[in-house]
């Protein structure tokens, strides 16, 4: 058996510091406690403990952030804390090279310096690493892209530990998979190369509207959102809690000037809206980050919708956020697609779901039976696409809803790379 001579550091249940470092971000999931804990700080780290793992018959989880829907970046084998590797350095080209342990704050703040930035999501505490394998939404995915769009090089560390180099000349059956399917499919990354955009002066965009028409801000919100210019987005949450009204708040972000941001709004609406202009795209980040709340027990489940949702499936929707009920806070979050995500083919990369207009996600308490509830009237009128960064274990064809038509070529990459599926989970490839 390997033994671990590491530049990082070993935790077992008994070692200080366990509890900090096991524990995911979603307090479902922090009974799923790990034999081993390893937190790298080195690529050669990663090798020997996935070379630990074979001789030991582990299950091995790298985990970036921990974020899961799912839980997938927990295990009760060997949890591989990539923190350690978080390094950001940028070439006088403008490719930056990201440490998989880096997070998003740190590689906004980085890239700032530089005056460039990358489209991808707004949690600070969010993975890199995660959010690129699975595709990427933002706030400057409608004019860029998804942030799997602007990767353009990765470093993995296969099931046989070996270390490889990947991009569109260099196993490139490889790296179209890291774009879109999904993080811990098909080896460890270790670093991801992107082509940065530089970063645009914005405009903040802000709403809470304490009382509003369900169906009719529904129904204003698809049919101008998804069709806004692309530097425009604007993303919508509904909250509903027992005996309150429904409340609606929306956030969002242009690289317009206010004067033609607020112009643009006034086709969507004429409820007010706050704006603050001029905000560096990181500062924009750093605003909405501070206004988040620590994360609750909850369970999400969604889908892409390609069409708007018609007049009936709204009814029933609004029977079922605002039925009566005990407790419990319920989110319909959606999120504007359509722009430049849309401008690829679902072909050229991992990520099948190009040509979608929003995302809906169902959001309540761990136990609610609302969400499930919510999700089947909703998905009546949706397009049976689910986003891999969602992953919802109640799904009845997970491969068509996160693959559609590229999962036949996504099992040849996984036979290819992962024949004995080291890497494996539910709903993997």
């Amino acid at each position: 058996m390997p033994a671990l001579a590491l530049d990082g550091d070993l935790f077992t249940p008994d070692s200080p510091g366990y509890d900090a470092i096991y524990r995911p971000v979603n307090p479902a999931f922090a009974h799923v406690r790990p034999n081993l804990v390893v937190r790298c700080r080195s690529v050669s780290d990663v090798v020997q403990t996935v070379r630990y793992a074979t001789a030991t018959g582990q299950r091995l989880v790298p985990r970036g952030g921990g974020h899961c829907f799912a839980g997938r970046s927990s295990t009760d084998g060997i949890l591989l804390d990539l923190s350690g590797l978080a390094d950001v350095t940028v070439a006088a080209d403008g490719v930056a090279t990201v440490g998989a342990g880096a997070r998003l704050r740190e590689v906004y703040a980085s890239l700032h310096h530089h005056g460039l930035t990358l489209p991808a999501g707004c949690g600070p505490t969010v993975g890199i690493a995660g959010l690129t394998l699975g595709g990427g939404i933002g706030l400057l995915g409608r004019m860029y892209g998804l942030t799997c769009d602007r990767l353009i090089g990765a470093q993995v560390v296969l099931a046989d530990a070996t270390v490889v180099e990947c991009d569109r000349d260099r196993e490139p059956d490889l790296f179209w998979a890291l774009r879109g399917a999904g993080g811990g499919q098909f080896g460890v990354v270790t670093s991801l190369r992107f082509d940065t955009v530089a970063e645009p002066l914005t405009t903040r965009i802000e709403a809470h509207w304490p009382q509003v028409g369900f169906a009719d801000v529904i129904a204003a919100w698809q049919d101008w959102a998804p069709d806004a210019p692309d530097e425009v987005t604007v993303n919508l949450t509904l909250d509903s809690e027992p005996g309150a009204p429904v409340r609606a708040t929306l956030i969002g972000a242009s690289t317009f000037d206010e004067g033609r941001t607020r112009e643009l709004l006034r086709r969507f609406t004429d409820r007010p809206f706050e704006l603050h202009a001029d905000l560096p795209y990181h500062r924009l980040k750093q605003t909405f980050a501070a206004a988040e709340t620590p994360g609750r027990t909850h369970r999400a489940r969604s889908e892409f919708f390609a069409t708007g949702l018609s007049g009936g499936t709204l009814a029933s929707l609004e029977d079922q956020f605002t039925a009566p009920r005990t407790g419990g806070r319920r989110q319909l979050a959606f999120t504007a697609m359509g722009g430049a995500y849309s401008r690829i083919a679902p072909e050229a990369t991992a990520f099948a779901h190009r040509g979608e207009r929003f995302l809906l996600e169902h959001i309540g308490d761990a136990l609610d039976p609302w969400v499930d509830r919510s999700w089947a009237i909703a998905h009546a009128d949706g397009s049976g696409r689910v986003y891999p960064n969602f992953p919802d274990p109640a799904l009845d064809d997970w491969a068509a809803a996160y693959h559609a038509g590229n999962h036949a070529r996504l099992v040849t990459v996984k036979n290819a790379y992962d024949p004995h599926r080291f890497f494996d989970f539910p709903q993997a490839i």
